[in-house]
């Protein structure tokens, strides 16, 4: 297989240094105080008077549901991965098959928010991993991806999460994701600049050893379109 000196150049010239960035989302401590309903409830409450400073017509059929469906898509979707209970039960398994190689699981369609202007991060995320001995269900890796991304984020923080917590499910050091993602707030404000997406890399173990980390960079850009 042929490397792509263009993705690997890019990651190389980000580097370990994350800057900005945290491991942990910004909570709180009594961010779970309040029930679902009644954050529902209060944001409801603030985005009809967004609206109305905008000078909406709240009275006009299209509208009137606009600040209820913005505060249950809130609290129940966009953002329901700051909330604990969401985590996903990822279940391992012995590796009685004695994998030894690369398990890629590539091109997870990745929904984020970006927390500095509330608007979309849209795109693809690879996450690798060598087993210790223990394996996890495919899907879960997509669930792990999903519960990360389903907060305010910032793709750097996204990236070691989704790391960080599938070396504790696995018992491993031996992992690794890279995400490639257009930000709205580049794309449809400020710059405006619909070409340009943002990739992220996290490498764990084995995978900062650079055979490996190359096996895996041309790994996910094979193409598998069936």
């Amino acid at each position: 297989m042929k490397v792509n000196n263009s993705l690997e150049e890019t990651i190389d010239a980000y580097g370990d240094d994350h800057v900005g960035s945290s491991a942990t989302t910004p909570l709180r401590a009594d961010a779970f105080e309040l029930s679902n309903p009644k954050k529902v409830e209060l944001i409801q409450e603030k985005v009809a008077a967004i609206l109305e400073i905008l000078g909406m017509d709240l009275t006009d059929d299209s509208i009137k549901g606009t600040p209820n469906r913005v505060a249950k898509m809130y609290v129940n979707e966009i953002f329901g991965g700051l909330h604990p209970d969401k985590k996903p039960k990822a279940s391992t398994f012995s590796n009685k098959y004695k994998y030894g190689e690369i398990l890629v699981e590539k091109n997870i369609t990745l929904y984020s928010t970006c927390e500095h202007h509330l608007l979309p991060i849209v795109g693809k995320a690879h996450v690798a991993y060598i087993s210790k001995g223990t394996v996890v269900g495919l899907s879960k890796m997509n669930r792990i991806v999903q519960y990360y991304a389903q907060r305010p984020q910032v793709q750097e923080r996204l990236t070691i999460q989704i790391v960080e917590e599938l070396k504790q499910v696995l018992g491993t050091e031996d992992v690794a994701c890279v995400i490639d993602a257009k930000h709205l707030c580049v794309n449809s404000r400020g710059i405006r600049d619909i070409s340009s997406s943002t990739i992220t890399s996290e490498f764990g173990g084995a995978f900062k050893n650079k055979e490996t980390k190359r096996e895996f960079l041309d790994y996910i850009q094979l193409d598998t379109e069936f």
